[in-house]
């Protein structure tokens, strides 16, 4: 049996009964017959082995002479690419050195990455994208991915088919580049953001990269200084609003189920009314789902109830969230969705939550209120029985002394946005408060981790949304754990293309947090942290993958997979960056 490229998909309708399907969507797993010779097999960035081509390949696929004379392993070219990379002080040169290995080589780069996690996801995601992001222009290489522009209505069927060549596209990153991290509209230079997130599906959950593809919807830029800067490489225009912008997604969206009908669809980094409106008007068309609503509510919520496990959940716990952003909206609808399934009534679990927008307090008295927020709208009477005036209603510190949260979740985008006097206000309601400072970069980060295991005297349990150090205090070390959505989104992906799941439901995402929350294990959590190693997201995706599938299944939308069938098929999809003999096409 020989793989070919691009790998087989299954053609079995969805749920077609057990014992009856035909292929299932496997990684490339024994050889693989290539058509490619000589140079054109070296320049394509997945099929190339650089040095590591054998003896015999060299002879049968016309490479002799265009290689040096010693036949290299692929162990050994990872140690000379991480002194290359290593080399580098700059951690934007970094990501470039990292991005150019991508171009080149591509099982080389995910061999790399996968084993060497904890190094390298903050270099090829957050929080330097977030610098790749802002310099794309001037930084950029070789272009990777799809750009779709306004003028590309009434062709972008054709543009996708072309950009797969042929490959079996199962999973799409798509962002319109609005709400870039922290860093707002960033245009055309929004595109490493799916690059990084497919970057991580392949190290996390090995998902195979010809099954990816990242698209930026290009639909202009507010950014005056993007549109003045003469080497800016996006679509030049005002944001496009309104009817127009949606008929491009519209487009986009017909475009995608047209092109790839089993493609899983990713909306990423739109802004929070667009990104809220887009997964309810789509969620049911095709299987997608928005990391930075459903994501960070899953793996905030994970984070959570691994700090809670001895208390047996959450339903003693007060949050308070400042930002009320498609962030703290998704994190919100998260702990709400799981404070009613400990047996709190809606009305309840309303209660223990408050959230506060740049405005205030989102309370019932406003009329200013977005649509996505007034459903989280709180009763304001209790505050102004406590004597608060509707001055005080705008201060996060004296919404703090009346609600006595027991957790605070930032999602502001503003630099030390918590300060001491709230901090401490929050650790007087909790033995252990939760302080969550989750805003990306890390130069936007609500508080340092530092400042806040001092302002608790020790007492906090501290996750953010960038990396940083371990804290020492009195002798004792704390993890700061990084809620970083690569603990959710990897497997979710992978469950659902394993399931072929007509829809990603909101349940699916409630079991992934749970799941997450159970691999943290004890000795992590003595020290704080609230999530397992970076180092461990293989295990991690691929058991959140499994929960997925199986969840699939029972809620009628997943093939019927048993469940030693589901596990078969996960361990299937899941492809390992390794070199593979090659053999030529027979003429």
């Amino acid at each position: 049996m020989v793989d070919v490229l691009p790998p087989p998909a299954s053609s079995a309708p969805r749920n077609e009964p057990p014992g009856q399907r035909t292929a299932e969507l496997r990684a490339p797993r024994r050889q693989i017959v290539v058509r490619q010779r000589g140079r054109e097999l070296i320049a394509h960035r997945l099929l190339n082995k650089d040095t590591a081509f054998t003896e015999r390949e060299r002879d049968e696929l016309g490479l002799r002479g265009l290689l040096p004379a010693r036949v290299t392993t692929i162990d050994e070219q990872v140690s000379l690419e991480l002194e290359h990379v290593r080399r580098k002080a700059d951690e934007l040169e970094r990501y470039i050195g990292l991005a150019a290995l991508q171009d080149r080589n591509e099982t080389l780069f995910y061999r790399l990455l996968t084993e060497n996690l904890e190094e390298f996801v903050p270099i090829v995601y957050t929080p330097t994208v977030g610098r790749a992001c802002q310099q794309f222009s001037h930084i950029l290489r070789r272009p990777r991915g799809v750009w779709l522009t306004p003028d590309d209505i009434g062709r972008m069927d054709r543009i996708l088919r072309d950009a797969a060549d042929g490959a079996d596209v199962r999973l799409i990153v798509v962002t319109d580049n609005e709400r870039i991290l922290g860093l707002g509209d960033q245009g055309a230079g929004g595109m490493p953001i799916p690059i990084g997130k497919l970057s991580l599906y392949t190290a996390a959950a090995g998902l195979y990269p010809a099954w990816t593809l990242p698209i930026s919807l290009d639909v202009g830029t507010d950014r005056a200084e993007l549109r003045d800067d003469p080497l800016y490489l996006g679509y030049r225009s005002p944001r496009l609003r309104g009817r127009d912008y949606d008929e491009v997604l519209e487009a986009f969206v017909e475009a995608v189920r047209s092109v790839f009908p089993q493609a899983v669809l990713q909306w990423e980094d739109f802004k929070q009314h667009n990104a809220l409106r887009i997964l309810d008007r789509y969620r049911h068309r095709l299987p997608s789902f928005n990391d930075d609503i459903q994501g960070t509510g899953a793996v905030i919520l994970a984070g959570l109830l691994a700090a809670r496990r001895a208390q047996g959940g959450l339903r003693n716990e007060r949050v308070l969230f400042v930002g009320s952003g498609a962030a703290g909206i998704g994190i919100a609808r998260a702990v709400i969705s799981q404070l009613e399934s400990e047996g709190l009534c809606p009305a309840d679990a309303r209660a223990a939550i408050a959230l506060m927008n740049r405005s205030g307090l989102v309370q019932r008295d406003r009329t200013d209120l977005p649509e996505d927020q007034q459903p989280y709208a709180v009763d304001p009477a209790p505050y102004y029985a406590a004597g608060l005036t509707e001055a005080d209603l705008r201060d996060p510190l004296a919404v703090a002394r009346v609600l006595k949260p027991t957790v605070l979740v930032g999602t502001t985008g503003q630099r030390g946005a918590f300060g001491e006097e709230l901090i401490r206000e929050i650790a007087r309601h909790s033995e252990q408060p939760i302080i969550l400072p989750l805003s990306n970069p890390d130069v936007n980060s609500e508080a340092r981790a530092e400042d806040v295991i001092e302002w608790t005297d020790g007492r906090a349990i501290v996750a953010t949304g960038s990396p940083f150090e371990p804290v020492v205090m009195d002798g004792r070390g704390h993890i700061i754990g990084q809620a970083n959505n690569v603990f959710i989104f990897p497997g979710m992906g992978l469950g659902a293309i394993v399931a072929e799941a007509r829809e990603i439901t909101d349940e699916m995402f409630l079991l992934a947090a749970r799941t997450l929350s159970e691999m943290v294990s004890a000795e992590r959590l003595e020290s704080g942290a609230l999530y397992p190693a970076v180092s461990d997201l293989r295990r991690v995706s691929r058991q959140i993958a499994l929960k997925v599938v199986c969840q699939s299944r029972d809620c009628g939308v997943g093939r019927l997979y048993r469940d030693d069938e589901a596990a078969d098929a996960i361990e299937a999809a899941m492809w390992y960056p390794e070199y593979l003999p090659y053999r030529p096409v027979v003429q």
